[in-house]
């Protein structure tokens, strides 16, 4: 299996050493046009379109998937005259895509080619080529569309990070295409808009008992309780973990909080990004699962947890 690996590393290289020439040239092409990218093949290469599409339309390239069958049959009407067309195809010879060329040079779309051979006449009605020819497939038989289809997709991804990276794409853009799920909620949302807040804030004040910090933390059930003065100001957080030790260490529950509490404990301000607080969480040594949340003023506003920034 290995040499499944070593080939298609091999053959990686020799075509990214080969398009880089071209590449430049298909990102000033679609970059010169005002439309969208309509990626285009079938069988294997219109899997690897769709996600080359994908990838496109998800980093700040507006991008469709066009099934080289169904444009045939009436889907060539999402093409406009200000649109790039990338065309997928191993043989550079595909009677679909073939077929396709008149419309799109009548509606007067630019057009890409990513081929296994450059010398078709399709390859040569391009505007742009990308050889990601390879001498061998990774399947014993030289059949099974398997290294082409890995160059394949590699070079639509290298296109699509030079126009992310030309475009100046930022996290925030990245955040407002991807609202849903996990990646989305950790750069789209702010502590603010997850944290406990309220009545459910676990917190007691300087001088009362670890036993009645214990109480209060078992109220809330959020695997912490803050300290805070009159203000609010944060004093100081007592975990579960915390509480855990010192029963090993048999302390007594009636010494002061103020004794057993972590001074100075990790905080995170409530205008942050998810993502950063989660960075806040996991530096440093130990990990920690639960950040008092401050204000400006340094009062405590909120409890954070890890769940709350993991869970969907």
């Amino acid at each position: 299996m290995n040499k499944v690996f070593e080939q298609q590393v091999a053959c990686l290289a020799a075509v990214g050493g080969r398009i880089q020439s071209s590449l430049d040239q298909a990102v000033e092409l679609i970059l010169s046009r005002d439309g969208k990218v309509v990626v285009t093949g079938i069988g294997k290469s219109g899997i690897v379109a769709y996600k080359i599409a994908a990838t496109l339309a998800s980093t700040g390239t507006p991008a469709v998937f066009l099934n080289a069958g169904e444009a045939l049959h009436g889907d060539l009407g999402m093409v406009s005259k200000d649109d790039v067309v990338v065309m997928l195809s191993k043989s550079a010879n595909t009677a679909e895509l073939a077929h396709m060329l008149p419309s799109i040079r009548q509606i007067g779309a630019a057009l890409i080619g990513v081929f296994g051979a450059v010398e078709t006449s399709l390859a040569k009605s391009c505007d742009v080529v990308l050889d990601v020819s390879v001498e061998d497939e990774a399947c014993p038989l030289s059949l099974a569309p398997t290294t082409s289809a890995t160059v394949s997709m590699v070079a639509g991804d290298a296109l699509a990070i030079a126009l992310m990276e030309r475009r100046k794409f930022t996290p925030d853009e990245f955040a407002l295409y991807h609202p849903g799920g996990n990646l989305g909620r950790r750069l789209l949302y702010q502590v603010r808009d997850v944290m406990r807040k309220g009545e459910e804030l676990p917190v007691v004040v300087p001088g009362v008992s670890l036993r009645e910090a214990m109480t209060e933390m078992s109220r809330a059930a959020l695997g912490a309780v803050c300290v805070a003065d009159a203000d609010r100001r944060l004093l100081g957080i007592l975990t579960e973990g915390d509480v855990r030790r010192l029963y090993v260490a048999g302390t007594d529950p009636g010494v002061l909080v103020d004794r057993v509490m972590t001074l100075e404990p990790k905080v995170i301000d409530e205008d942050v990004r998810l993502g950063e607080a989660l960075d806040v969480m996991e530096a440093g040594a130990r990990k920690v699962y639960v950040l008092p949340v401050i204000n400006r003023e340094y009062r405590y506003v909120g409890l954070l947890r890890m769940h709350d920034i993991v869970g969907v």
